[in-house]
């Protein structure tokens, strides 16, 4: 006779505190990205489309590190969207506002 351990079906080894996944985090460092692009268009007006003509691999660049933050703060926060959505809109405005301000002002 065989020693068997009976298990349930749907038994899940993770926590409740643990999140399921890292995805929402990266939608939402995905929106943030395009909301972040989107400020110095209302401040300046479409002659930032000039100074974008120049730098847009300094900007492309952020687009990774947006849906990190995004990642992240989804993992650290345990998956609460509310929380997830405030930190990172104002962590990715105050990375695309600090490398704006960089490059116009260098």
């Amino acid at each position: 006779m065989q020693n068997i351990t009976p298990m349930l079906a749907r038994k899940d080894h993770r926590t409740p505190d643990e999140p399921r996944s890292v995805l929402p985090g990266g939608v939402i460092g995905f929106i943030c990205y395009w909301c972040a692009l989107a400020i110095p268009f209302l401040f300046y007006g479409s002659s930032t489309l000039f100074f974008f003509l120049y730098t847009w691999p300094f900007f492309l660049a952020l687009f990774p590190v947006s849906v990190l933050t995004g990642m992240v703060l989804n993992t650290w926060l345990r998956g609460q969207l509310l929380w997830t959505v405030l930190i990172c809109v104002a962590a990715v405005a105050c990375q695309f506002w600090l490398l704006f301000l960089f490059l116009s002002r260098w």
